[in-house]
Order: C-alpha cells, then sequence, then structure tokens
C-alpha cells in the first residue's frame, strides 16, 4: 500500500468533485472456478484499490460527503478461517493503513444505505461488472440489474475518471517497475522459442518471469503463430521454421499496476524477405505514432498517424491505391488495421474500461461506428500524467479479406490479387507503454528489443 495520507486525500478529492450525497464502493468476492472453495486467483475492484488500498475480499465502503465520515464494511475472519489461512490482520488494522477510523460489520451497511434513502438522500454508486455487485445492489438499495444502466452515478464516474487518470509521482514509479519485469518476459519470450516447442510452452517460459518477481499476470498471455487473430489465447500450436510468433503479455506488480508489451518475432533466426518488408512497415507507424502525440493533441491523431503509414506503406508494395486520405475515411484501411492504436493503462490494464469506454476514452463525445475506428479506445486530448500504450498493428485476416472481397468492398482502394499472396502472413504489433509529461511522452521502463536488429540478435 501507499501511505496512508495518499488514499485519505483521494477520498477527499474525490468528495469535493461529487458534491454531496453518499457514496457506496464495492469491493470484489472470491470468484469459484468449479465449486465454493476452489477461487479464482483474488483481485480487488481497481477503484476501491485507489481509494482505500485493500486486497481483501467482501468489502464495501460508504463515505457520507454532506456528513464528513467514512465507514468500511466488512466481516473478520474466524478462527477456522485462520486454520486454512493462518494468522491475517484484522479489517481495523487494514482501515487504519488508509487512514479510515471506523470499520463496521457487514450487515450494518443495508441499514445505513435505507436510512439514506429515507431521508431522500443520493446515493452514487458506479456500473459493477460483476453479477455478485449487482445482486448486492438490489439487496442494499433495490436497484435490479435492469434497472443499473440508468441509475448509476454519472457524476461519480466523471470524479473517478478525472482522478484515476492522472497519474501521480508513487504511481509512474509503480508502472515502471510492472513494465521492467514486463519487458523481461518479453526478452524470455524471444529467447526461447524454438522449433517444435509448442504456443504454450513459451507462455510458460513468460509466465515464470511474473511469478518470479512475486506479481502474475496483467491479462491472460497471447502467445501465437496465428496473429492475425487480435487477442488469441489458444496455445496448442507447434512452432514451425518461417513462422511468425506474436507475444502480448504484462506484469502486474504486487501493487496491482500493470504493464503490457507486444513482441512479434520469427520462429527461425532472421525474418524472411515479406516478413521483413511488413515488419518494419508496422514500425515505422509505431514510431509515427509516439511522434504524433503531444499535451492537448488527442490521441486519435496517433491513431490517424499510424493509419496513413500502414496505408501508404502497403500502397508501396502494390496492396492498397487511391487517395491515402480518402481510404482511411472511409475505413478501408482497416482491412489491415482492425484496433486502435493504444489505450490507457494504470491499475486495469485498459484503464476504467469498467467505467465505460465513452467516459474513459472520449470524455462523452460519441464513438465512431465505423469498422476499425469503433475498436479505438482512447481518442480525447493527452494531458501530463496520462499513461497510454502505443501498439499499431498490421494483420492479414483470411475471413475479413474473403468476405471483403466477395462483397466487392473499397475495390477502389485494394488490389485484391496482390493482397491473397499474404492471406497465410499472419499479424505483426508492437507495443509499448509512454507516460505524458510536460516535455511530452516518456517511454515507461526499460527499453524493450523492437528493431529489426534488436530481433534477429536475440534470434541467433
Amino acid at each position: 500500500m501507499f501511505q496512508a495520507a495518499t488514499y485519505k486525500q483521494r477520498r477527499e478529492i474525490l468528495k469535493q468533485k461529487v458534491g454531496n450525497g453518499l457514496i457506496l464502493l464495492l469491493g470484489n468476492e472470491e470468484s469459484s472456478m468449479n465449486f465454493k472453495d476452489n477461487t479464482y486467483h483474488y483481485r480487488q475492484d481497481s477503484t476501491f484499490l485507489y481509494y482505500f488500498g485493500i486486497q481483501r475480499a467482501g468489502l464495501a465502503a460508504i463515505i457520507d460527503i454532506d456528513n464528513d465520515t467514512e465507514v468500511l464494511f466488512g466481516n473478520e475472519f474466524t478462527v477456522e478461517d485462520a486454520v486454512w489461512m493462518g494468522q491475517q490482520t484484522t479489517i481495523q488494522e487494514q482501515a487504519s493503513l488508509c487512514a479510515v477510523a471506523k470499520v463496521e460489520t457487514s450487515n450494518q451497511i443495508e441499514k445505513a444505505l435505507r436510512f439514506a434513502q429515507s431521508s431522500n438522500r443520493q446515493i452514487h454508486f458506479l456500473p459493477p461488472y460483476r453479477v455478485e455487485n449487482k445482486v448486492k445492489l438490489l439487496d442494499l438499495i433495490g436497484i435490479s440489474s435492469s434497472e443499473i444502466d440508468n441509475d448509476f452515478s454519472l457524476d461519480l464516474i466523471k470524479a473517478v475518471v478525472s482522478q484515476r487518470e492522472i497519474k501521480t509521482e508513487e504511481e509512474i514509479t509503480q508502472i515502471n517497475s510492472a513494465v521492467d519485469v514486463t519487458v523481461d518476459m518479453h526478452l524470455a519470450g524471444i529467447k526461447c522459442a524454438k522449433v517444435g516447442m509448442t504456443e504454450a510452452q513459451v507462455a510458460a517460459e513468460v509466465h515464470k518471469v511474473a511469478l518470479d518477481a512475486s506479481g502474475g499476470l496483467s491479462f491472460p498471455i497471447i502467445a501465437t503463430i496465428d496473429g492475425q487473430v487480435l487477442h488469441n489465447h489458444y496455445h496448442g500450436n507447434t512452432l514451425k521454421e518461417g513462422d511468425l510468433f506474436l507475444l502480448d503479455a504484462g506484469f502486474e506488480n504486487p501493487m496491482c499496476y500493470a504493464g503490457d508489451l507486444s513482441s512479434t518475432f520469427p520462429v527461425s533466426k532472421t525474418f524472411n524477405t515479406q516478413q521483413k518488408e511488413i515488419y518494419q512497415l508496422s514500425l515505422d507507424a509505431h514510431e509515427a505514432s509516439i511522434d504524433a502525440m503531444g499535451l492537448g493533441i488527442p490521441f486519435k491523431d496517433a491513431h490517424l498517424a499510424a493509419c496513413n503509414i500502414i496505408f501508404d506503406g502497403l500502397k508501396g508494395m502494390g496492396l492498397t491505391k487511391g487517395d491515402t486520405a480518402d481510404a482511411i475515411n472511409v475505413g478501408a484501411h482497416a482491412l489491415f488495421f482492425q484496433c486502435g492504436t493504444g489505450h490507457q493503462m494504470g491499475l486495469d490494464v485498459h484503464d476504467m474500461e469498467d467505467l465505460g469506454e465513452v467516459w474513459v476514452g472520449y470524455a462523452g463525445k460519441a464513438k465512431s461506428t465505423q469498422f476499425g475506428l469503433k475498436s479505438l479506445r482512447l481518442a480525447k486530448p493527452l494531458e501530463v500524467g496520462h499513461v497510454v500504450t502505443i501498439e499499431p498493428g498490421i494483420y492479414f485476416i483470411p475471413e475479413l479479406m474473403d468476405q471483403w472481397r466477395a462483397k466487392n468492398k473499397f475495390n477502389d482502394f485494394i488490389n485484391w490479387d496482390k493482397v491473397n499472396e499474404f492471406r497465410n502472413f499472419g499479424g505483426i504489433r508492437n507495443e509499448e507503454d509512454f507516460v505524458m509529461t510536460e516535455s511530452g511522452a516518456q517511454l515507461l521502463g526499460k527499453p524493450k528489443p523492437k528493431t529489426i536488429e534488436d530481433i534477429e540478435t536475440l534470434r541467433s
């Protein structure tokens, strides 16, 4: 945990931003895999962590803005719990570490909330992403699952986003440490991959680095020779000469801050000519995105910079044609670049996306519905303290190619016969993490090998 003063200050700012009423923050419960006592690795809700810092299941909190009080609710472990878990710190002891003076048992929270309702006081809550917290809202304040989308507090969402998206120096220190380990995870994957290994064996070596660093994964590892499947978690293929391997993996440190990097490398010792050409183009798009980032400049500009480089570069290779601006305007480039260039990162690898992309990434403005562009998670102007990823890619997806060609889609911009020569190519992306400073985008963590020379040196 950070110092108690950090959490106290965060809650004071939250109260000022929301203004009045009660703020109800629900922590996460344990989540069972297949029977009650066999649970997944526990992970506290990130917003609860941000304001209280306590990694413990079964907690909730009420912040009473009008009366300037804060109460943690939860039940202490029993002696029987100690038999299985060992001696644990009490909730009161944990509360003191985040400067909360008052602790009550879980059965008292409904009484407090019902009293507030009887006094016509507003209860602010965030939209839950777990079913058990939806059930709690029904039990505690009578809000059904179908009503949540209309009754959650937009004021609270805006307040939380405005705080959590601006990372402090102590948070940047944590993120740097998470990215450093993430780089080591990628180095392990790049170095260990050999013909005859399975994707699962590479993923295991990557995961080992995270465990050795006393942390875990910020998301399930993507380790695949089918890089055209953007979020491919299948690990059953065997590596062969000539394959491209895409690795997307991140470390979550003990404070639950995330790293998120991607690498692409040849299973052979070197890239072949076709792979080298596409890889360098993806790297050029990556660097163009970085160069396009600036304070007060919409992140969408960084995305469009990558789109331009990719379409122009493919034009030089004979895959695309026509005016680049026109092609991007109608979405023809999305045949090769279907996703967004990046997202915010912090306590969540896709930071705060449970609060809604329109508020986290678009400041309330409507998102595009165009294929490709609609997957851009972040578009709003960048500020000091924003932590973002940069990860443009180039993907050849046979199913998409066949569908668009059959529909005669974008014939003015796509040379289909040439594109078909790449139908078994796969996909490529590199990803790095940056924080916005007064002087511009600053790389987080130690540099990750990404040039063709860097990668081939590691593979030799």
